[in-house]
Parts: structure tokens; C-alpha cells; sequence
């Protein structure tokens, strides 16, 4: 497995230059920096080949995450919202494809944050969803995306899929070799009844795994998640794929109000203390996830 962290746990606005992050990660000893996909489209392509340049002198892989923007959403009944969807992934795609990203995940299936102010049509969205999908699983392979990851998200950002067993039954809908299952274990701990056994259901079908505490804080600052538990599932599963961090600690900008971090969770969120926590988790996961 390979080991990575998003961006965002330093950030609080979405989007960055991606460089600084990338060198950190080579020092504080992980293989993967996840970006995100906003604002991608805008990047020069001086800078795009700066991007990769940089990954690949320090040797860390790249992968994405976005939660489209309710007027990108694949599952909409309104056809101009799904083909501003399709425009925004093939142009997304391109620079993707110039980065050597070949992983993207996040609720790509239809929108995020939901907006619960107004009706929901799951039935009507997840049929147009698993139509529509298909569809991208095609485009994304044209650009060499192996992975197009739907993460399984709680009720309250979400409502086509909020467990594995519905990731499954999606997954097998779609019926697209890129299509894969997302699982992210801050959303898990709201909706399954066993973390465990929740990746043994998803199987071969898990293309990424996110990982944090169910206060989003960094795996190993919490006291809820048996992290030798998920390992030797994972393990069981034969999981060789990307382990990332998905951590939130830190309050303000459009990250921490999208995210609704209205505190800083901890006493000290210096770029110090974050790495060295990060460091530190870094290598508590790999001994859980992968004991000598």
C-alpha cells in the first residue's frame, strides 16, 4: 500500500500551489499528495508542467479529490446541469492527464454538499447517476484514469450513497472496470455497522481508502477506530492500492466552512506541530496497516 494525505489538512481555502506540499511529503515520509480537482482547469501550463516536474524529481504520486459543485452534478434531471458536468471532467481530465493522475474520488456521482432545502428524488437521481457514470467511466479511461473513486459519504452530505453495500450495488450498475468504491472511514463510523466487515464487503472493488478519527483528526488521535482491525482486513481483501489521510483541525476559510470545523481541534495548528503529527501518524498507520 501507499501511503498519502490531502492537501487541505494545512489549507483553508480549496486549491493551492501544490509544489511546497509535495516536497513536505517526501520529507515527512509519505508516497501520495492528494489535490484537488478545483480549479484545475485554470492552472497555466507552465505551471501544470512545473507540478509534475516536482513529483516526479521528489518522487511522490499524485492523486485527486473534488465533490462537484451542484451545478456539475451527473445525477441531475436538468440535461445543461449534466453536460456542464461532462464539460467540467473532460477539461479536468486533460490536466489530469498531464499531471499523471490516475485516481480521482470524492462523491463524483452527483453533488456535494447535498442541499436538503429541497426535495430529494434518490430513486430518479441514482438511475440518471449510474447512466450518466458509465458514460465517464469511458471518458476517464481516454485519459488514462484507472480510478474513478465514488466515495460512500454520511446522510448528512449525501444521500445515493451512504454505505458499502450501496457502493456495491452501484458499482455493479455502472458496470465500468474504473468505477470503483471510495471508502473513508470518517463516514463510515456514521453509517456501518462494522468498519471491518464493511471492507470485506467492498472487496476487490475497493479502488481508495480515506482514512482520519471521527473528529477528523489524524489516525492515531482518536479512540474510537481499532486500526489493526482495518488492517488485517484490508490485508484480507489483498488491498495494494492508496491509503490517504483525509484530517480537518483547522478553523476558517472556505475549507473549514465547508468542512463545518468551527474550532481549531487542537491547542497548536503551527505548520510544526502539523507535520510533526503528520509524521508521526504516517508511521503509526504503516504499523498498523502493515505489521512486520
Amino acid at each position: 500500500m501507499k501511503y498519502g494525505i490531502y492537501y487541505a489538512y494545512w489549507a483553508r481555502e480549496w486549491g493551492a500551489d501544490y509544489k511546497p506540499y509535495i516536497q513536505k511529503m517526501a520529507k515527512l515520509g509519505f508516497d501520495i499528495l492528494e489535490i484537488s480537482c478545483a480549479g484545475l482547469n485554470d492552472m497555466p501550463e507552465d505551471e501544470i508542467k512545473n507540478l509534475k516536474k516536482t513529483a516526479d524529481d521528489y518522487g511522490i504520486m499524485m492523486t485527486g479529490g473534488y465533490g462537484p459543485k451542484a451545478n456539475e452534478s451527473l445525477c441531475s434531471a436538468d440535461s445543461s446541469i449534466v453536460a456542464n458536468g461532462f464539460a467540467f471532467w473532460k477539461d479536468t481530465f486533460r490536466v489530469l492527464e498531464k499531471l499523471g493522475i490516475t485516481s480521482v474520488g470524492g462523491g463524483l456521482y452527483g453533488y456535494w454538499p447535498a442541499d436538503y432545502s429541497k426535495p430529494v428524488d434518490k430513486s430518479g437521481d441514482l438511475a440518471r447517476s449510474i447512466e450518466n457514470m458509465a458514460k465517464l467511466g469511458d471518458m476517464a479511461a481516454d485519459y488514462g484514469i484507472d480510478t474513478l473513486g465514488m466515495e460512500v459519504l454520511n446522510r448528512h452530505e449525501g444521500y445515493l450513497i451512504n454505505t458499502c453495500k450501496e457502493a456495491v450495488a452501484y458499482c455493479k450498475a455502472v458496470d465500468r472496470k474504473n468505477v470503483k468504491i471510495h471508502l473513508d472511514t470518517y463516514h463510515m463510523l456514521l453509517e456501518e455497522d462494522s468498519l471491518p466487515d464493511a471492507i470485506r464487503q467492498a472487496g476487490a472493488r475497493l479502488g481508495h481508502f480515506h482514512v482520519g478519527e471521527n473528529n477528523r483528526k489524524l489516525p492515531g488521535q482518536g479512540h474510537i477506530i481499532n486500526w489493526n482491525e482495518l488492517g488485517a482486513a484490508l490485508r484480507e481483501i489483498h488491498y495494494h492500492g492508496n491509503v490517504v489521510m483525509e484530517p480537518f483541525v483547522i478553523h476558517g476559510g472556505q475549507v473549514g466552512q465547508d468542512i463545518r470545523i468551527w474550532r481549531d481541534l487542537l491547542d497548536d495548528v503551527s505548520e510544526e506541530r502539523l507535520d510533526r503529527d503528520a509524521a508521526e501518524s504516517v508511521r503509526f498507520l504503516r504499523g498498523a496497516f502493515e505489521p512486520a
